[in-house]
Parts: structure tokens; C-alpha cells; sequence
């Protein structure tokens, strides 16, 4: 099974563990790096405040700075803990083929796919990929997408659960890039513990993700394999979400004061629960 990563240049994580995790049970043929251009951030805000508004979006930005002054320190611990264990269990830093594009979508970004020739990508970016690219792998381009699908599609699902006090969907969705917005086939939902007493939205949302490697393995595998099949989430809700703020970030935290213990949660109460969250616009 041959795999390409698709990942930002700043998620440092994600470079460091996903490339010796794909190498340990596939054929890591490429890994392409998007180093968004000078004024892209600056472009990405005027959008946001164009569609939101100042008030939202200052609310989007006050979250940003708390996060970067207060989160910080504890976020980084946790990435060190991670990428120690999973240096661990997978020693081998493979070499392999590497392009930065400034979108992955770029002309150069599709020569780079065909040329390696994947089975499957992974993308864990932030940009929404066109068919010319998520297409190109011959069993398709999946995201490990941070949150439970459909009810927590687009971004931070995770902190919107822990916000809607829906701990059921506190997890991490496989799917397979389709022309929605997390709308693709279902693969998996995949849980991990965690305390939201002790423990910031980010660290919980990544323990959902790299508690469960081994397991995503084993459903690739099953995918190119053709026996994996896909979750029915006939009936559910399905709603999209946007960025975390500083208003809600507090509502869930006094929520989750008064809240003595995570309820346990068990992947199969996570498939069969039915979504009671309500949609808000996307800051995207």
C-alpha cells in the first residue's frame, strides 16, 4: 500500500509522527508540505470578518490570544509526551520524496501526486482539496477529522462537543474526501479518555487522534483491501461548525466545573446516538 501525507508546515506533530507512523505499515512514496503565502492569514481574516462580522470575530481572536498566553505551556507538554511515545513505538524516520507548495491545490502540488502514484493520501490540512487532487489516489484521500461526523463537520468538532456538553461525540471521524465538507463515506469513530477538568479542547482533540493510530492502520488496510464498509449514518443530524471562541470556550468551561466526571463513553453509544446539536455559522 503505497500513502502520501498532506500536512501544514507549521503543524509540527503531525510532521514529526505521521510520516514513521505510515512508513511502519505502508509504502510512504511522498509527503507535501503547504507553506501558505505572506498575507494569507491577513487575507483569511478580512474574509471572516467580512462574512461574520467585527463583534464574532473579535470574539474568534480574543480565544487565539488566550489560548497562545495561557494554553500553551500544557499543549506543548502534551506534544512532547506524544511525539516521545510515538518515537518509541515507531524508530524509523523515513526518507522519502518531499514537496512544499503554497496550496495544495497548485499545478504542482497534482504533478507531485501523480508522479509518486499513492493508493492513499492522508491529508491533515486545513484546505479544502479539489477533485483534481483528492481524486488522484487510486482508493482516495481520507482526513482524520476531529470530530464525529456528520454532527460535528468542519472545525474543532471536538470543542464543540465538549461545548455542547455532548460527550458521546467527543472523538475523531475517518472518512473519505468526497465535494462536501466532511460529507464523504464514514470509515470509523474513534474515542480515547480524557478529562476535561485537567485538560485543555486542543489536548483532548489530538488524544483522539494519536490514541488511535494503530487502529486507522488497520482500517486503511481494510480499505485498500476492499473489505473495510462504511458507517450508515442514515437519519442522523448533520450540521457545520466553525472556530472556537472566547465566549464559548467559558460556557463550556463553567459547564464543566460543575460536571464531578467524564460519563463513560464507549464507541458503540457513539454510533447509535442520534446528533441534539444545533449548527452555527462557520468562521472559516
Amino acid at each position: 500500500m503505497r500513502t502520501v501525507l498532506i500536512c501544514q508546515s507549521d503543524a509540527l506533530l503531525v510532521r514529526d509522527v505521521m510520516p514513521r507512523w505510515l512508513a511502519s505499515f505502508s509504502e510512504l512514496a511522498g509527503i507535501l508540505i503547504i507553506d501558505e503565502p505572506p498575507g494569507y492569514r491577513l487575507q483569511k481574516l478580512r474574509k471572516t470578518i467580512s462574512k461574520q462580522g467585527i463583534l464574532p470575530t473579535l470574539d474568534l481572536l480574543a480565544y487565539r490570544l488566550y489560548q497562545k498566553l495561557f494554553l500553551t505551556h500544557a499543549n506543548r507538554q502534551y506534544e512532547a509526551q506524544v511525539r516521545a511515545e510515538s518515537f518509541a513505538r515507531y524508530p524509523t524516520a523515513p526518507t522519502v520524496p518531499i514537496l512544499t507548495v503554497s496550496s495544495p491545490n497548485s499545478v504542482e502540488a497534482q504533478e507531485f501526486l501523480w508522479s509518486v502514484q499513492p493508493d492513499i493520501s492522508l491529508a491533515c490540512c486545513k484546505h479544502l482539496l479539489r477533485p483534481n487532487i483528492f481524486e488522484i489516489p487510486t482508493h482516495g484521500t481520507f482526513v482524520m477529522h476531529p470530530g464525529i461526523c456528520p454532527e460535528y463537520r468542519n472545525a474543532h468538532g471536538c470543542f464543540w462537543a465538549l461545548v455542547n456538553g455532548d460527550m458521546e461525540r467527543v472523538g475523531m471521524t475517518l472518512l473519505r474526501i468526497d465535494h462536501g465538507i466532511d460529507t464523504g463515506p464514514v470509515y470509523g469513530h474513534f474515542r480515547a479518555p480524557f478529562n476535561e477538568q485537567t485538560e485543555t479542547s486542543l489536548i483532548i482533540q489530538r488524544r483522539m487522534t494519536y490514541h488511535n493510530l494503530h487502529q486507522v492502520s488497520e482500517t486503511l488496510r481494510n480499505i485498500v483491501a476492499g473489505t473495510a464498509v462504511a458507517v450508515n449514518t442514515t437519519g442522523r443530524k448533520s450540521a457545520i461548525w466553525g472556530q472556537p471562541t472566547l465566549t464559548t470556550y467559558w460556557k463550556w468551561r463553567r459547564a464543566a466545573r460543575h460536571r464531578k466526571t467524564t460519563p463513560p463513553v464507549t464507541p458503540q453509544t457513539v454510533s447509535a446516538a442520534v446528533s441534539k446539536a444545533v449548527p452555527i455559522n462557520s468562521m472559516d
